[in-house]
């Protein structure tokens, strides 16, 4: 059977049908990617905590670094569930099996992000007098992020392929999907050759997205996402001067008045 023997016109009748899955599939991995990113830095920031507290993200970290997907899914799906007495739908057991699995990679990505920016920053911030918490959301974690960004990107790829493991609860995701081609017109090469040609442009796409994002951060910024990110920079900026402003008179005159 030669190349031109198979129906590729099947893609293009069937392209809906394969575009929905791709987007269940994107829909689900951006909900699970907020909430892991969440999590990540939650646990990133426990590492840096001391015992027990490291112990606990140590031990989360390492164990659902090593579990696969398809079982995660499963564990969640058909363990959890009936523990818990709970009925997930195949959504939402997706997006729970995804945000437990890559909050444990979120967490290393944002230690080692955490750790790579100079404790000097830190102390500059305390020394103007900034509290602990706002040092860290206004100073240590933006340049963290700056610094996370390129293996954000990376993760989210990830987390979009892992979908296709999915197919194991019935998620119409854009595996099972082809499988339901398949079974009705038994052309499996042409209907996964799509299949597989749909997840790398998807990954080409979200690759330029994060590639843009990162271009933003850069120094001197780079696009047009760029433009929106730097007025708002520059608000915080001048609010922090004008809060920080407004303490220093007011620490000059109990200094005066110690003294």
């Amino acid at each position: 059977m030669g190349f031109a023997d198979y129906d590729w016109g099947l893609i293009w009748d069937n392209h809906q049908v394969l575009l929905d899955g791709l987007l269940t599939a994107l829909l689900v991995s951006v909900i699970a990617l907020v909430i892991s990113i969440a999590g990540g830095l939650l646990l990133a920031v426990m590492r840096l905590s001391k015992p027990p507290i490291s112990w606990i993200a140590a031990a989360y970290t390492n164990v659902f670094r090593g579990v696969p997907a398809l079982v995660s899914v499963i564990w969640v799906y058909f363990g959890i569930s009936l523990l818990l007495g709970v009925n997930f739908t195949v959504f939402q057991a997706g997006v729970i099996a995804l945000s437990l699995l890559y909050s444990a990679f979120m967490a290393e990505i944002f230690r080692s992000a955490l750790d790579a920016v100079p404790p000097g920053h830190r102390e500059a911030g305390q020394a103007l007098g900034m509290r602990s918490s706002r040092v860290f959301f206004s100073v240590i974690l933006p340049q963290a992020i700056k610094i996370a960004l390129p293996n954000l990107g990376s993760m989210y790829i990830g987390m979009v392929k892992d979908t296709s493991t999915f197919t194991v609860i019935g998620l119409l995701e854009v595996v099972r999907v082809t499988q339901n081609l398949v079974s009705q017109t038994f052309q499996p090469f042409v209907l996964y050759t799509a299949a597989a040609a749909i997840y790398v442009l998807a990954a080409f796409v979200i690759d330029i997205v994060f590639r843009l994002v990162e271009g933003a951060y850069a120094r001197p910024p780079r696009g047009a996402i760029s433009q929106v990110l730097r007025s708002r920079q520059r608000r915080r900026t001048e609010q922090l001067m004008a809060e920080v402003g407004s303490q220093l008179p007011n620490e000059r005159k109990a200094r005066v008045q110690e003294s």
